[in-house]
């Protein structure tokens, strides 16, 4: 990891318990496993909300309503390390030079390749693959990433004509949970 590498804070919604066990270090940091949807924004990892508590408490009400698990909200301080940056035009280059052979690989396993579907596009099975992909062959090539980071816009605008969106908010996937320096509960 890169020692100096920018910190930032990050908030993840999950059940009241999960969030109490990681407080008291009845559930190791280290241990804190990540999600690995097919549908994954920033591939696997696991999520945070940079600096956006309260959106993290949104989608935590949204995720366990109606499950009997109360919905609660955790803050982590995050050292990125090398960080996977897609507002880093160098990164969204290197992943439009991988896609061809994403394609590729689909193409000879006769298999269709995944499509970003549903409501603002939040299920991003596409992107999943294609940033999984990239960050394995970088991997190979002895390049390893703890953390990919993105923009996202999502939701109604956020007034008549506007260019920005209610619900934008820039999200990570934590990859390495050693850059998870400590966590926190949100005031």
């Amino acid at each position: 990891m890169e020692l100096f590498a920018r910190i930032v804070v990050g908030y993840h919604g999950c059940p009241e318990n999960y969030a109490r066990d990681l407080l008291l270090g009845t559930q190791p940091v280290l241990q804190w496993q990540p999600s690995t949807n097919e549908w994954d924004w920033l591939g696997h990892g696991i999520y945070f909300w940079e600096y956006s508590p309260d959106r993290a408490r949104r989608w935590a009400e949204q995720k366990f309503a109606g499950s009997g698990e109360t919905p609660a909200v955790i803050g982590a301080l995050i050292q990125l390390g090398r960080c996977f940056d897609l507002l880093n035009e160098g990164m969204t280059a290197t992943l439009a030079k991988n896609y061809p052979q994403v394609v590729a690989s689909y193409e000879q396993a006769g298999r269709s390749l995944p499509q970003n579907r549903g409501r603002d596009w939040k299920r991003r099975e596409l992107d999943c693959v294609v940033i999984k992909d990239c960050l394995a062959r970088l991997q190979a090539q002895g390049v390893q990433y703890h953390t990919v980071r993105g923009a996202f816009l999502e939701g109604a605008p956020a007034y008549a004509g506007a260019g920005f969106s209610r619900e934008a908010h820039v999200q990570l996937a934590v990859r390495d949970p050693a850059c998870i320096l400590g966590v926190f509960r949100p005031q």
